[in-house]
């Protein structure tokens, strides 16, 4: 009879117990239900991820001459701005150098004078052999005067001989005459002939020293560009900041020999950011250019940025590798590919969480498909 009154007692709080674990179960199924709707009407108007990372410009410094270091003035993480003095080198050689540029120039300057001062004289030479030459062709006309005279006489003398009017003493003088003029007129035409030629020779003068002056004036092109080449190579051993930002890891010390060319730190601006985000190709379809993006920190969780898509890659990760995947080399299984999307932050941000973050860290980015263009 005990036994009976302890099961007819028992009855009671079975049914008690599966009624609450009914409700129990009903209100997970409804939190559960209201919480699928909720992230599918999300994922409607949502795309997300947290394959994104914060990007910068990263500026390497780099020497544009070798030398060894003199002084180092930047130390890890220094702020710089653009123009400071980060490294400067031992400059000895190339002010060496530089005086060697000058010195050069100077000499292509001296030869250039000589040059100039050969064009004058070759100048005046031809002007006195021009001179020289119209006064024996005077010369030549005078004489040729003077052989017409002179023959005009002997003609006349040699009739007058025949006739016994005159002595033949005066039909001598008369033909010598006549000789002598002749004489002088060819003495006169080997001259002119001599001036000429010397004429001449002055003008080869002349064209060998305007080619001396034309070969000065390339020298001293050639040593301006050697000197400017002296004074950029000489300038260059002062290494400085081309952008505002931050300086990573230094590590140099006094002394070192750095070669042109060798990266040797980097500045990372401090406001110039953006994020990277790998979203799956399937989230592509709705999402376009000029849309809004929440943008979430993994090392602020409690503030939120504002961002808009500024662009597509144009083509997959996978695709720009070193080494890109070739589905006809193997068995090939289909992976869903990831586009990288650039985010650019919004103006009106937090200064100071902007400052605050740095390139390399994680996001977790939100875009919100209903806005934008």
């Amino acid at each position: 009879m005990e036994t009976n009154n302890q099961n007819k007692d028992q009855a009671p709080e079975k049914k008690s117990g599966n009624k609450g674990f009914a409700i129990v179960f009903i209100v997970l199924i409804l939190v559960g239900g209201t919480y699928g709707v909720i992230k599918y009407l999300h994922a409607q108007k949502h795309e997300e991820t947290d394959d994104a990372q914060i990007v910068s410009t990263i500026s390497p410094v780099i020497p544009r001459v070798a030398g060894y270091i003199k002084e180092v003035r930047v130390k890890d993480n220094y702020v710089v701005h653009k123009g400071d003095t980060l490294v400067i080198l031992d400059d000895r050689d190339y002010r060496v150098a530089l005086d060697q540029a000058e010195a050069a120039l100077a000499s292509a300057k001296s030869n250039a004078h000589v040059a100039g001062a050969g064009i004058e004289v070759a100048q005046a030479n031809i002007s006195a052999s021009e001179v020289n030459v119209n006064t024996v062709q005077a010369q030549i006309e005078s004489a040729k005067v003077n052989l017409w005279r002179a023959e005009r006489d002997f003609e006349r003398y040699e009739n007058l001989i025949k006739d016994h009017s005159i002595t033949q003493q005066q039909y001598e003088q008369a033909l010598a005459t006549k000789q002598l003029a002749q004489r002088q007129l060819d003495v006169l035409e080997t001259q002119k002939q001599s001036a000429a030629r010397q004429a001449a020779a002055v003008g080869r003068q002349k064209s060998v020293s305007n080619s001396q002056a034309s070969v000065a004036a390339a020298a001293i092109k050639q040593s301006e560009a050697g000197v400017e080449t002296a004074e950029l190579n000489l300038s260059y051993t002062v290494i400085t900041a081309a952008i505002d930002g931050q300086v990573g890891k230094v590590n140099l010390q006094p002394g070192q020999f750095l070669s042109a060319g060798q990266s040797l730190f980097n500045i990372v601006p401090v406001n110039d950011k953006w994020v990277i985000a790998n979203f799956k190709e399937t989230q592509l379809t709705k999402m376009k250019v000029g849309q809004k993006v929440a943008i979430k920190v993994d090392a602020y969780p409690d503030s939120t940025l504002e961002g808009t898509i500024g662009s597509f890659s144009p083509a997959t990760g996978a695709a720009q590798a070193l080494l890109p995947p070739d589905n006809a080399s193997g068995n090939f299984v289909k992976v869903v590919q990831r586009v990288p999307v650039r985010i650019d932050f919004n103006d009106n941000q937090s200064s100071a969480l902007m400052e605050k973050i740095r390139a390399g860290m994680n996001v977790v980015v939100d875009v919100h498909l209903d806005s934008g263009k």
